[in-house]
């Protein structure tokens, strides 16, 4: 048959230009022969999908008439070419579908010919010679699955399909590779399809014996030894015992089949039996027990067997069934065997309960009894099976057990109803079963839900009253809460079964009945989740329980809004979810349920400072359970507010929360839009013509409706340009990137082959007409472009991708020459840059010219005639050949003079740039390169890399050699400073070390390892696009060349030690690998391993004579080679490297070992290390967890330090990967989400008696004779420890097996290290299971001694940790158990351990931790008596240093402070205390526990303000910061917004108040104690202002506070000090402002200087300070409104700025100083000197000097200040006193201002682009300094219209003139402004 493009060309030669087919017929012919040609050049599943769905619908629009009047010839040629298609497609099952249907169309038009081309095609490929390759296996498998027409074939020539498959089965069951390999697969399922879809034609081959044939016999006795053990491919064998099983199901009869099924059984038995299917008899010989043959037989059986063969009595035993007594004693010993393939053991239990339940009758009439009778032996063995593995660490087990549980709840459920037993009894034991269970046990809630509908809702909820504790319990933890949130899913689901009796429909006020039920028990539990302080619980009940609840009980929204308070904390957020939760659930509007107040509660979360609020309100705004719901025009107003005041944003989250929400607005817009145009469509349709209808629809349809929908795309599609200019903050142009993707996306055309879903309508092109015919919804214009193309050269990558994806993906398909040249001139100059950002911005720019250039660009024209041989694709291949030249260049130059090309030519800009426009690009590497080409770029990457290494040895010629010892950093030093000192002729002085790195010296190491690096990427991902797109007619790389490209990476990984260069080498390295390893030639496979082998090799005899600790490269290289073998294959390359590597790091130390060589043990361990972190092999090295574990435990104990270092390095690694990354501090204790000892076991079964082992030579260890004071050190035993800590508590050992941890770990609480102690308590808790844990606490306190009996120390210290940790676990809020009691008494005999008479603090302050634990269960006298002494304790001074003493007082000062009496008691003696005591006291506040209760806080605050002054003059500078900080604590209650003017009933007396200040204003002035103890004096100093009466002094001190602050808001200033400023502004700004709101007379001078200090701490760096500064803002706003409510409405910052603007301009117009201020806030307005600035190109230094506030935007600031501006301006006529300032800036700025526009003018650009013009456009002074230009303008232009006076110095209408013209020629040439200013130069700006 002939190729798919030969056919394509001869039918596109034939049918096209025929004449006797219609025009239309021919067009849609064309049309559809073009889609065709679209898939088959398409490489995108979807794509090619798409194509053909197309090209199938063209097909149908062609009647059978049309078609069936072509030639026969050009309708064989189609026939052919859908079959070659289909060939084509074999791969792709929904392609090969779509493909058929289109046969199918032509077979009807001559069925005759379709049939015969397919049954030719077929033919050919079984009546052949040669055995069935995996092609046509391929093909065959397609034709039956996938092809009508090809199934009529095969059942033709089943015959010739049956030999060759078993003529396969005899060759591949020869070849152990074949055997495991895809060809085997693939043979089995084709014989499952052929039993399957063939069975009328197999049937009589199998169970007549004059019909049967050797080809089924065979084929059967292939699958048995399948099945049997002769294949190691686990999925090969369970498809063969389906295919089996299949086959046996073609029975007619059902004795027969049974029969066979019973015979097939027999998989069981050890010894050779004969299976018997029909008339066909095979022999079968187990070759293993690994359960995979019965699990294959049982699984296909039940899978594929009728119920009347499953059904069927055994022939010796005609009461046997075969699905009860054949199968479940199987399936029973699957699941109780510890085999690996536990997942499938389940599937099958599953399967079998199934089977059952359908069968049920059928059994009940065969046996006449029940088939679950309580107590009965099925249903306990069902049962125990079930409880046993519902915790199983297997992957999908817990789900077939959850499956199996439903099950046999309702075959109960059936059986009790089929034999009238009412009283169910196994339902409650089950259910107190459950409750039983710990609330972190995930089963439970499992089991919960599938009793549920047995048992009743209320019968739950009343029986497990802790329920809604433990669901919230689930909901703030991962791995609980899916769990949780379906339990209450059900609960609430039942509930309302119940309630309703039935009943389905129900008026409205049954409803508010059935919500009345749901509030009562739920509401409470909803409202504290919502309103929780936990992120996770708040998330989790929004996104699980809401949308639930309001699909069962609707009218539930106003049970929850009723409870809310949006001024509370929590509750704004909560509000937001539950509306929006409503909207998207309901479809109800969100505003009819609370009237006008949901909209001002929606402006509340809007404009709130937490970032989740915006966004629950954004989803509010967004969501709709339909597509088409337009937004309504409220709705889009306040979009058009929350936008802009959003696009700064820190949160990567918000920013793509945000888009995501904008994306389903615009899809709303969209689809109703179009949604309306359909309606306008269909209401005119059959009224006019096509041309009056167009015309209808434009004025009818947009006009009323369009207006706004389209206005507001339009808005949005133009706002993000106002923000690309350089000079934006990161934050925001990625916003505006982000939502600029969302419009074009959403309301363009563009289809986007890599996504499933939110691609658009088909029918957008219509809306997209309607809204252009409007001048509208122009994306793509030429300043548009400019804008994206300036982004190119963003100083962040992210910027960079964005936009040049944005440009690739949706603007027109090529530049305009003149910006396609000046693109290549920058670009070249990019990549010559020593800066690598620069040089990756020219690489990125050089891929986007390559895609968007219309031809080759003229410089890259070098050889037009070689650019063409050298590929299919000129364009390309030229820029290739270019750039390979200019890397020849660039390696030329570097070998000539390494300084100057470090300078000007350091090779990795251009490294970069090929490898973007070989690999990134659109066309394939073999269209752009050829062989000659490939080598040339190899040899110049190979001599560039030995050059580059030769520069960091100091000797070119010793890096050519073998020796693969790198060298070290102090050589490469030298080196390069040999270098320097060479090129420059000179060198430092003598005795003049420097130790920060030259200039030079950084460009000569960044240009070797940033080049290294690229090099590596390059070659690796070279590489692996060859082999990708691997054409056997073109081969770019021949053997010889890849081992040429090995050593490239070999002599990188070996000879370099920088870490920037190994690990991007690696990157390739692994690609490079993984190329070769999957490629079918095995000289080309073996060059990895050749690899390995050398490294290995290396491992064992390391040449080093430095210690290198982290190996260098070599690791590297071992882990990029085993990374790259095939996961789903058995890894031989790992297995022989951890062997190695194991073996290696066992052998023993020589005799005479040196610590100054690398030895190869310590080499091997650090290279484990590296396989186990290794990211690339992921949990495949975890087979040899247990061997790792083992080795690195057992050389702890080496006397070699770099061992021991290395040992413990790779054992903390493997303990990460084991049970993954601990989120929190080693301190936090156990996750909840972690793997616990069962589960921990189950994965490292060996792991087990090695650490019980370690545990119980340790804890032999320690039993010695009571006085024997010996320490035996045992190095592995607190890693073991730490190791059983990190596991999971609370998970029950059903087994038991973990029990004989717990005497060792008791044991070692004697242990003489107090770390092996701790320790030890963590990890009795984790090993300990549940029910064990008050036993063990009854034996614990049991020991502890009485006064007089001897007792050691240790042991006592460590028993009582152990107490204190089981406590913390096992304590409930339940009643205190019998055990508990007898604990309590023990502890309570036992007080005597907090005396003086125990001499040890250790111990005194653990006991007093259990005492704590139990305080809530314990007697008031005890805790009297137990304070009184602890009291007493305090108060004695202390001779003497103890060891423990300062954690016993904080401790004990802890315990007090819990009771008032006490706390008070121990307060008021502050001035008498120690002061290493009252050093503990104001710890312990600082810690945050003095703010707990309010009476005792009272206490602490007059204390500390009393004693502030003795602390102030303090020589210790711990106790002086700590004690600012405590009285912070106190008086604040840890929130400065809301400081606590609590009742005083000492005040600081008037002398002592100004005496404090001072001493802390002195300090601030002079800048003495540190920034952080600065940022406090400063909060206590604004503290104490509060408190201070009105007074003359009170003004001036507070001048000097004004200054301080002046002087550290400065961004240079600490973050610690611009913190301290915005947070004195809301602790005494805010007061003394909101006072002076209401009396005036307070100096406005202060008021000024404290509004701009919050505008500057506004735009600060830290998201902290200006949200600090915004809460500043806040408060002024709530005192401005004299609201009353208690708590501060917190704002956004954005919203904070303009309002703290329109204050100052409130009060404080009239103020000399208020014009200054706000010019501040402008930027440089010298146009001619940011033009000078601009025109000095070239870098001056390697690296860019940041800007010491990134985060400030001056075009933005300008934007905010211009209304003010023009706000003073118009109050020129009404205020004198702003006259003097107003004439005065005026006559300094006309001049400047006509200057700059004038020089704006003259710049005047080209219709084309010019280099210059993309300089500017790239550069952020200029844009800023053009903002800054036309605010300034624009307020004069406002001065000069208020005032004649002023219109002397310039004519108001040639300024404006002026001004828009120059505004205009800015706009059109890519330059965009905030439309604040656009609207003050068009004179639009409202004031």
């Amino acid at each position: 048959m002939l190729s798919f493009e030969d056919l394509m060309t001869s039918l596109q030669d034939c049918v096209i230009p025929e004449d006797r087919a219609p025009e239309n017929v021919r067009q849609t012919i064309g049309l559809f022969l073009d889609k065709l040609s679209e898939s088959s050049r398409s490489g995108v599943k979807r794509c090619k999908e798409r194509s053909l769905e197309e090209a199938a619908q063209l097909l149908r629009q062609i009647p059978e008439a049309q078609l069936g009047g072509l030639a026969e010839s050009h309708l064989l040629t189609l026939v052919r070419l859908l079959i070659s298609m289909q060939l084509q497609t074999v791969n792709i099952s929904t392609a090969c579908r779509k493909v058929d249907q289109m046969l199918q169309h032509l077979a009807k038009v001559d069925h005759q010919l379709v049939f015969r081309e397919t049954h030719y095609c077929l033919h050919s490929m079984v009546h052949t010679d040669q055995v069935f390759s995996f092609e046509d296996l391929q093909r065959a498998c397609m034709f039956l699955e996938d092809s009508a027409v090809g199934r009529k074939v095969w059942r033709e020539s089943y015959p010739a399909l049956l030999a060759k498959v078993s003529e396969l089965f005899a060759v591949v069951l020869q070849q152990e590779s074949l055997r495991d390999g895809p060809l085997c697969y693939i043979a089995v399922k084709v014989c499952l399809q052929m039993f399957q879809l063939l069975s009328c034609e197999v049937a009589p081959l199998v169970w007549d014996k004059e019909h049967g044939g050797p080809a089924v016999q065979k084929i059967l006795q292939a699958l048995m030894d399948l099945i049997l053990g002769q294949c190691c491919n686990r999925d090969t064998r369970l498809l063969a015992g389906t295919a089996v099983a299949m086959l046996i199901n073609t029975a007619s009869d059902s004795r027969a089949g049974g029969a066979a099924a019973w015979s097939l059984l027999q998989v069981s038995d050890l010894e050779p039996w004969l299976l018997t299917v029909g008339a066909l008899q095979v022999q079968c010989t187990p070759t293993g027990k690994d359960g995979v043959a019965r699990l294959a037989v049982s699984r296909g059986l039940l899978t594929c067997c009728r119920p009347h063969i499953l059904l069927s009595s055994h022939v010796d035993a005609t009461e046997m069934c075969l699905l009860l007594k054949g199968f479940f004693p199987l399936v029973y010993a699957l699941c109780e065997e510890k085999l690996d393939c536990h997942y499938f053991a389940f599937e099958v239990l599953t399967l079998w309960l199934k089977k059952v339940k359908e069968c049920l009758a059928d059994i009940w009439k065969m046996r006449g009894v029940r088939f679950l009778p309580d107590n009965g032996s099925l249903q306990q063995r069902l049962i125990h099976i079930i409880w046993t593995n519902a915790e199983s660490p297997v992957e999908g087990v817990s789900e077939f057990v959850r499956s199996a549980f439903c099950l046999l709840l309702d075959l109960y459920e059936m059986d009790c109803e089929h034999f009238c037993d009412t009283k169910k009894t196994l339902y409650f034991a089950l259910l107190q079963r459950i409750i039983q269970l710990p609330w972190e046990t995930k089963a439970k809630y499992h089991r919960l839900c599938a009793v549920l509908p047995y048992v009743g809702a209320d019968m739950v909820l009343d029986q497990y009253a802790e329920l809604p504790s433990h669901l919230l319990k689930c909901l703030s933890t991962n791995h609980l809460s899916p769990c949780g949130s379906e339990l209450y899913k059900c609960l609430i689901q039942q509930q309302r079964r119940e309630l309703c009796g039935g009943s389905q429909k129900l008026d409205s006020r049954a409803e508010l009945d059935l919500a009345d039920e749901w509030a009562k028990r739920w509401r409470p539990v909803l409202h504290k989740a919502l309103t929780s302080d936990v992120t996770l619980l708040q998330n989790n009940s929004s996104t699980h329980l809401l949308p639930c609840t309001f699909q069962v009980f609707p009218s539930a929204v106003d049970h929850l809004l009723a409870s809310l308070d949006p001024f509370a904390p929590g509750h704004l957020h909560a509000w937001a979810c539950i509306m929006s939760s409503y909207r998207a659930t309901t479809g109800g509007s969100p505003w009819a349920l609370q009237g006008s107040s949901a909209l001002e509660t929606l402006q509340l979360a809007l404009g709130s400072a937490d970032d989740k609020v915006r966004l629950a309100a954004l989803n509010l705004l967004c969501c709709s359970p339909k597509t088409k719901d337009t937004p309504t025009t409220e709705e889009m107003s306040t979009m058009k507010m929350f936008i802009p005041q959003n696009l700064n944003c820190e949160s990567s989250p918000f920013r793509q929360h945000f888009q995501a929400g904008v994306k389903r607005f615009l899809v709303r817009i969209r689809d109703g839009c179009l949604a309306h145009v359909r309606g306008q469509k269909g209401k005119k349709e059959g009224e006019t013509t096509q041309s009056e209808r167009a015309k209808d629809l434009l004025e009818q349809g947009i006009e009323p409706f369009f207006i706004c929908h389209v206005g507001f795309v339009e808005w949005l599609g133009q706002l993000p340009y106002s923000y690309l200019a350089p000079g934006h903050s990161y934050q925001r142009k990625k916003t505006a990137l982000l939502l600029l993707s969302a419009v074009l996306e959403t309301c363009t055309d563009t289809w986007s082959p890599d996504k499933k879903k939110g691609q658009p309508p088909a029918n957008i092109g219509s809306l997209i007409n309607c809204a252009r015919q409007r001048g509208q919804w122009d994306f793509f214009c030429r300043t548009k472009q400019l804008v994206l193309i300036s982004c190119l050269e963003d100083s962040t990558n992210e910027i960079r991708e964005l936009s040049a994806g944005l440009l690739l993906r949706f603007f027109p398909p090529s530049f305009p020459d003149d910006i396609a040249a000046v693109l290549l001139m920058r670009t070249k100059q990019l990549l010559c840059s020593p800066r690598v950002q620069e040089a990756q911005m020219g690489a990125l720019v050089m891929k986007v010219l390559l895609q968007k250039s219309r031809d080759q660009p003229e410089d890259c024209r070098l050889n037009t005639a070689i650019a063409i041989s050298s590929g299919s694709n000129p364009k390309a291949s030229c820029m290739v050949r270019f750039l390979v030249k200019e890397l020849e260049e660039h390696y030329l130059t570097a070998k000539a003079d390494m300084m100057l090309a470090a300078r000007t030519k350091p090779i990795h800009g251009v490294v970069s740039a090929l490898q973007r426009c070989l690999l990134e690009a659109e066309s394939s590497v073999h269209d752009t390169l050829d062989h000659g080409l490939t080598i040339e770029v190899l040899g110049l990457l190979e001599n560039i890399s030995l050059l580059l290494l030769g520069v960091l040895y100091g000797d070119r010629d010793a890096c050519a050699t073998e020796k693969d010892a790198p060298p070290s950093f102090c050589d490469m030093g030298n080196a390069i400073s040999s270098l320097i000192t060479q090129t420059t002729g000179g060198g430092q002085g003598d005795g003049q070390e420097c130790v920060l790195l030259s200039e030079e010296h950084s460009l000569v190491l960044t240009c070797c390892w940033v080049s290294l690096k690229e090099i590596g990427i390059f070659l690796g991902s070279l590489v692996e696009k060859i082999f990708t797109g691997f054409k056997p007619s073109k081969r770019l790389l021949e053997k010889e060349d890849l081992i040429r490209a090995s050593k490239v990476f070999k002599n990188i990984l070996l000879k370099c030690r920088h870490w920037g260069a190994v690990e991007g080498c690696c990157i390739g390295f692994t690609k490079f690998c993984a190329s070769l390893l999957s490629s079918s030639d095995p000289e080309l496979r073996d060059i990895p391993a050749q690899m390995l082998k050398q490294g290995l090799q290396v491992v064992q005899c390391p040449l080093s004579t430095s210690v290198t600790r982290r190996a260098a490269g070599l690791p590297m290289l071992i882990l990029c080679v085993v990374s790259a073998e095939e996961a789903s294959k058995t890894r031989p390359l790992l297995t022989h490297s951890m062997q190695t590597l194991l073996e290696t790091a066992k052998t023993p130390l020589p005799e005479n070992w040196d610590q100054t060589l690398d030895l190869p043990q310590v080499c091997a361990v650090h290279t484990l290390q590296a396989l186990v972190r290794g990211s690339g092999l992921g949990v495949a090295v975890l087979q040899f967890a247990p061997a790792v574990a083992a080795l690195s435990l057992t050389l702890l104990s080496s006397p070699c330090w770099a061992m021991r270092n290395a040992a413990l390095q790779l054992y903390s690694s493997l303990c990460s990967r084991m049970l993954g990354q601990r989120p929190s501090s080693e301190d936090s204790g156990p996750t909840q989400h972690g793997m616990s000892p069962p589960a921990f076991f189950f994965h490292y079964p060996a792991l087990q008696p090695f650490l019980l082992g370690e545990l119980r030579g340790a804890a032999q260890d320690l039993q010695g004779r009571p006085n024997e004071a010996k320490l035996h050190l045992k190095p592995s035993l607190y890693p073991v420890l730490t190791l059983l800590a990190q596991l999971q508590p609370g998970v029950q050992d059903s087994t038991e097996t973990l029990s004989d941890f717990l005497p060792p770990l008791l044991q070692l609480s004697a242990s003489p290290i107090y770390s092996v102690r701790v320790m030890a308590a963590r990890a009795l808790v984790a090993m300990t299971p549940p029910s064990e844990y008050m036993s063990i606490l009854v034996k614990l306190a049991a020991q502890l001694p009485s006064p007089q009996e001897h007792c050691c120390h240790n042991r006592l210290h460590g028993q009582l940790l152990q107490i204190k940790a089981l406590l913390e676990r096992a304590l409930t809020d339940s009643a205190p158990s019998a055990a508990l009691s007898e604990v309590l008494s023990r502890v309570d005999a036992s007080l005597w351990l907090v005396t003086k008479a125990q001499r040890c603090p250790l111990v005194r302050a653990v006991y007093l931790g259990v005492a704590d634990s139990l305080r809530r269960f314990c007697c008031e006298t005890y805790l009297s008596k137990l304070s009184d002494t602890l009291m007493h304790e305090l108060q004695t001074p202390q001779t003497g240093l103890q060891v423990g003493l300062s954690s016993f007082h904080q401790r004990a000062i802890h315990f007090l402070c819990a009771d008032l009496k006490w706390g008070c008691q121990i307060w008021n003696s502050f001035s008498a205390v120690s002061p290493d005591l009252k050093l503990s006291l104001v710890t312990w506040v600082v810690d945050g526990r003095g703010s707990q209760q309010t009476s005792l806080k009272e206490v602490i605050q007059r204390v500390l303000q009393s004693n502030l002054r003795e602390a102030l003059l303090s020589h210790s500078v711990e106790y002086r910061r700590t004690y600012l900080a405590a009285l912070i604590e106190v008086m604040t209650g840890g929130d400065s917004t809301l400081p606590q003017h609590l009742p005083q009933s000492l005040p600081l007396e008037e002398p002592v108040l100004p005496e404090c200040l001072d001493l802390l204003l002195r300090d601030l002035e002079d800048q003495r104690g540190g920034p952080e103890f600065l940022s406090q004096g400063l909060c206590v100093a604004s503290l104490l202002l509060t408190q201070w009466s009105d007074s003359s002094v009170k003004i001036s001190t507070f001048l000097r506070w004004c200054s301080i602050l002046e002087c550290h808001r400065s961004p240079d200033a600490p973050e610690v000090l611009r913190m301290a400023c915005a947070e004195a502004l809301c602790v005494a700004g805010a007061p003394l402002m909101s006072h002076s709101l209401r009396k005036p007379s307070t100096l406005p001078a202060i008021m000024i200087r404290l509004i701009n200090t919050g505008l500057y701490l506004l735009q600060d760096q830290s998201k902290q300070v200006r949200m600090k500064a915004a809460c500043f803002t806040s408060m002024l706003h709530h005192a401005r409104r004299g609201e009353s409510r208690r708590s501060v409405y917190l704002m956004q910052v954005n919203q904070a700025l303009p309002l703290l603007l329109d204050l100052l301009l409130e009060e404080c117009f009239k103020t000399p100083g208020t014009l200054e201020m706000l010019l501040c806030h402008l930027p440089q307005s010298d146009l001619r000197c940011a033009l000078r600035d601009a025109s000095e190109t070239g870098c001056s230094s390697l690296y860019e000097q940041d800007e010491a506030n990134v985060f400030a935007e001056p075009s933005v600031m300008s934007a905010h200040v211009l209304p003010c501006l023009l706000h003073l301006a118009e109050k020129y006529s009404e205020s004198s006193a702003l006259v003097p300032s107003l004439s005065a800036w005026a006559e300094q700025s006309a001049a400047q201002v006509a200057d700059s526009l004038a020089v704006c003018k003259e710049l005047q650009p080209a219709e084309t682009l010019t280099p210059a013009w993309l300089a500017l456009l790239v550069d952020p002074c200029f844009h800023s300094t053009l903002c800054s230009l036309f605010t300034r303008a624009a307020f004069l232009l406002r001065l000069l219209k208020a005032s004649d006076d002023l219109r002397r110095l310039c004519d108001p209408s040639s300024l404006h003139t002026s001004l828009q013209e120059v505004c205009s020629l800015l706009s059109q040439n890519g330059v965009h402004f905030p439309s604040a200013l656009t609207a003050a130069v068009a004179g639009e700006l409202p004031l």
